[in-house]
């Protein structure tokens, strides 16, 4: 997949809404591989339900989301798998990490899936963001920039053209946010992938193809 379409796409719960000024919402839209996004957005203005529409963990909206020319609506459940498992890869917002899983388990349980890094790489992740003391430390006993930084890793351990990411350093101090920022150009660049990220005020310092307004 090279490209990600949206045409005419609003959440159901805008669709009345008479006086959406969005370069998003109700536009036509392309995401292209290999380039970077910034979506700025208000709080409450859908920024993390756009993404849960593009993963496929949502189907609340009207219009056309294209995965090159393929409604996605059209996918079906063994579909998705092989999407999220080699097509996108996503950093939630809430992270959906498991709090009882030491910060190592939690990215090995999809690296095992996945196959795509090794135990080497990882750890060296672990060390550049700063958190290589905490291998072993169960998620919920980390702070929230910790465990936005394991949810980073984890992200990275698949095949990727798309990296969705919301708000990725909202909890970050800026010289860990350029850490992760460098460690995302280099994979996404390593796979030719595009990175589309949100943000409501902090974002990260990259030199973005276009930024849109939500």
């Amino acid at each position: 997949m090279s490209v990600i379409k949206l045409q005419g796409v609003v959440p159901e719960i805008f669709a009345s809404n008479q006086n959406l000024h969005s370069d998003i919402w109700l536009q036509d839209v392309a995401f292209e591989q290999g380039k970077r996004y910034l979506i700025e957005a208000d709080s409450g203005t859908g920024k993390s339900s756009l993404l849960s529409f593009l993963y496929g963990q949502r189907g609340d909206y009207r219009g056309d989301i294209l995965f090159n020319d393929q409604d996605i609506r059209t996918l079906n459940s063994r579909d998705w798998s092989v999407v999220r498992q080699s097509v996108l890869s996503i950093l939630f917002q809430d992270l959906k990490l498991f709090g009882e899983l030491t910060a190592l388990e939690n990215v090995q349980i999809k690296n095992r899936l996945t196959k795509s890094q090794n135990d080497r790489i990882i750890k060296a992740w672990f060390e550049e963001l700063g958190i290589a003391d905490k291998l072993k430390t169960r998620i919920d006993h980390m702070s929230y920039g910790q465990q936005q930084r394991v949810a980073l890793i984890r992200a990275l351990c698949q095949p990727f053209n798309f990296l969705l990411l919301d708000e990725p350093i909202s909890h970050l101090d800026d010289r860990n946010a350029d850490v992760m920022r460098d460690i995302i150009l280099r994979e996404a660049s390593r796979q030719g992938a595009a990175v589309i990220a949100t943000s409501i005020g902090k974002h990260m310092n990259i030199d973005y193809d276009k930024r849109l307004s939500l």
